[in-house]
């Protein structure tokens, strides 16, 4: 009996975790704390902001917000882009308590990266370095995250360079035409907002 070979496994299990395998979920938000996202209790509720440094940013938050159910407001930073932030939620309470520990951000222990993880980190803080990098932004402040992060870039195939602050970081940077288009597959094609040239093709 003939059976499909193994590359064509590999290209179904590409498509399966990729960012139009499932319907948007709260749980994707785990791509913005990838990042440069804060999530902050109060009460029974949780909040998550993110700055970001370009308009078609915000267009695309808001939008990808919206569509897990949750209603997030925008406002300009003056000299730093804009802040998007969510309302305060009992729908982000699990999602806070997974990824706090009193007040400092850290990964849970089962953390990894989807299609459409990725995909949200990219809209918050990804910057394409031409001609074959790729950068994601990380949180100035998280420095307890960046070593997990880059252990489930590379579980998602998409082994990483960190970069600190002097060196134009914090940011772990994609190299290599190879996971360029792996990261292409997993994010899928670009936001109606975003620029052409802003997203990984």
């Amino acid at each position: 009996m003939n059976g499909p070979a193994p590359g064509d496994d590999a290209g179904r299990q590409l498509v399966f975790f990729g960012a139009d395998a499932a319907e948007p979920a709260v749980a994707d938000l785990a791509g913005l704390l990838a990042g440069p996202a804060e999530v902050v209790r109060m009460g029974g509720t949780a909040r998550l902001s993110v700055r970001v440094d370009a308009a078609w940013r915000v267009h695309v938050l808001v939008a990808e917000l919206a569509s897990r159910g949750l209603a997030a407001s925008w406002e300009p930073i003056e000299g730093e882009g804009h802040a998007v932030r969510t309302s305060y939620t009992r729908v982000l309470k699990p999602l806070a308590a997974a990824w706090l520990h009193g007040s400092t951000k850290r990964p849970p222990a089962a953390f990894h990266l989807t299609g459409r993880r990725l995909r949200l980190w990219l809209a918050a803080a990804g910057t394409p370095e031409p001609p074959d990098c790729y950068l994601l932004g990380l949180g100035p402040d998280d420095q307890e995250c960046w070593e997990s992060i880059g252990v489930a870039l590379a579980a998602a195939g998409l082994a990483g360079t960190l970069l600190g602050p002097a060196e134009g970081g914090p940011a772990y940077r994609i190299t290599g035409r190879r996971r360029l288009a792996r990261l292409a597959e997993l994010v899928g094609g670009p936001p109606p907002a975003a620029p052409v040239d802003a997203w990984p093709t």
